[in-house]
């Protein structure tokens, strides 16, 4: 688990650091103007803030890592992005194709070829503003998230990988 842990961390170090260099330049970072410029509308019409773009860009940056460093070394053991929904047979959860009432966390470690015997989840998260980096776990909306993936079980606490602090869990 620690070397898997590891490796989600560096993953999310290279997607932060990649995609800032690109969009800002070698070296630099967004400061929290520019985290809240709004960038478009969603489609409610909502503002949709700079930090959420780049989290999104750095999502998809951490993925392709996961994938080409994790996936090679442990193929039957994690999936990316497996969406969970209520099992009304045998409770609990298992896979689905559903959108609704399901849980999508960014990667689950499973028992060996059964990504429905969850073991760990983790949550990639990159905050753009100061106060996000200083305390990334403390937004409600991850809070929640990470207290619904608990109802998935496994043998450990989920845990949100950030690049400036690393696996945090409760």
């Amino acid at each position: 688990m620690a070397r898997i842990e590891y490796l989600l961390v560096e993953c999310a170090k290279e997607a932060h650091f990649k995609i800032n260099e690109r969009e800002y330049g070698e070296g630099k970072s967004p400061d929290d103007a520019e985290c809240m410029r709004e960038v478009g509308k969603d489609k409610a019409g909502d503002p949709v803030p700079r930090q959420a773009e780049l989290g999104r860009m750095k999502h998809e940056r951490a993925f392709k890592c996961v994938q080409q460093e994790i996936l090679r070394l442990f193929p039957e053991n994690i999936s990316i992005e497996p969406r969970y929904g209520p099992d009304g047979k045998l409770g609990g959860y298992t896979l689905t194709s559903q959108r609704t009432g399901s849980m999508k966390p960014d990667v689950a470690i499973h028992a060996s070829g059964q990504p429905g015997q969850v073991q760990c989840i983790y949550d990639f998260k990159f905050p753009c503003t100061k106060a996000g980096k200083e305390k990334p776990g403390s937004y409600p909306n991850t809070q929640d998230q990470m207290i619904r993936y608990k109802q998935l079980g496994g043998k450990c606490n989920p845990a949100i990988v950030t690049p400036q602090l690393g696996v945090i869990r409760d």
